[in-house]
């Protein structure tokens, strides 16, 4: 009846706006700092399925550089072959074996490829399986209409799940749909936890709303607190020596735009006239350059 429905809506609200403790990255299995947010700083290595950090893979070059010894995993040493097709191969096994963050890289590339069912089938048994990047990348699919019908509640819900899993981008695009509802609290407070898990594009956004009076003075001090306390969690002189690598790289033109940054480019602000769509696309547009350089 209509209290038991609210009553559940109440409690999911509770899980909803929870402030969760790390991000869905979670950890860097070699220093053990955490993952930041950017998706371009950090490397899922196919041999093993693992995410490492940029300082990691950073140091294991420069080492095995000096050294002049062979190219293997920086986590478990397995030698690595810079062949398409032996990667794949890998990718497919550990796939078979169940392996969810495997599953949502193959997604990865069949999305690459513009073959959007395998990429939704991928996508949908990777977050059965409990992995927050396919429930944010299925949500995108559901927007788009991309392998899928549109389905605004399908949308909601997978979108609803990766935040709850501490992915911070779902939480921008929960915050743009309760913006464009006049829900203007449950926005503010999507992006509050997101800069809160030290999401930079987040925190640029409660500034700007702050700035119009849509976020209380102790709540912006709050949030910036927070925020610089994830950042600084997330820093390692390892991690700075490969940025300032990337910058040199930059310079020359070598680097590439990452998924992210496009979104972020797209230079307006969740209180103004900026849709929905017009994320989804800038993000997916670059996910494909990005799609390539994502596996070690």
């Amino acid at each position: 009846d209509r209290a038991c429905k609210e009553r559940a809506a109440e409690l999911r609200d509770e899980i909803l706006f929870r402030q969760p403790e790390s991000t869905h990255l979670g950890d860097c299995p070699i220093c053990f700092l955490p993952l930041r947010t950017d998706h371009a700083k950090s490397m899922m290595i196919v041999c093993c399925s693992k995410i490492i950090c940029d300082g990691c893979v950073y140091a294991d070059k420069r080492h095995r550089h000096r050294e002049n010894l062979q190219q293997t995993c920086p986590f478990c040493r397995h030698p690595i072959r810079k062949i398409d097709e032996e990667a794949n191969k890998k990718l497919m096994k550990r796939a078979a074996a169940n392996d969810p963050v495997a599953m949502r890289q193959i997604g990865l590339k069949h999305y690459g490829e513009d073959d959007y069912v395998r990429a939704f089938e991928y996508w949908s048994k990777a977050a059965q399986l409990g992995d927050i990047d396919a429930h944010y990348e299925l949500s995108l699919l559901y927007t788009q209409g991309q392998g899928v019908e549109k389905d605004d509640k399908m949308q909601m819900y997978h979108s609803e799940e990766a935040a709850i899993g501490g992915d911070p981008r779902s939480r921008i695009i929960l915050a743009h749909c309760e913006w464009k509802n006049k829900r203007f609290d449950r926005a503010v407070k999507h992006l509050i936890i997101a800069a809160n898990l030290g999401h930079d594009a987040s925190i640029q956004e409660v500034k700007d709303l702050y700035a119009k009076r849509f976020v209380c003075k102790e709540d912006f001090a709050a949030a910036l607190r927070a925020h610089h306390a994830a950042v600084d969690a997330m820093k390692s002189p390892q991690r700075e020596a490969a940025e300032a690598s990337a910058r040199r790289m930059e310079n020359d033109g070598i680097a590439k735009d990452t998924a992210l940054a496009a979104a972020v480019s797209v230079g307006r602000r969740l209180n103004e006239e900026l849709t929905q769509d017009a994320i989804i696309a800038a993000v997916q547009s670059a996910r494909r350059r990005e799609n390539a350089s994502s596996v070690y």
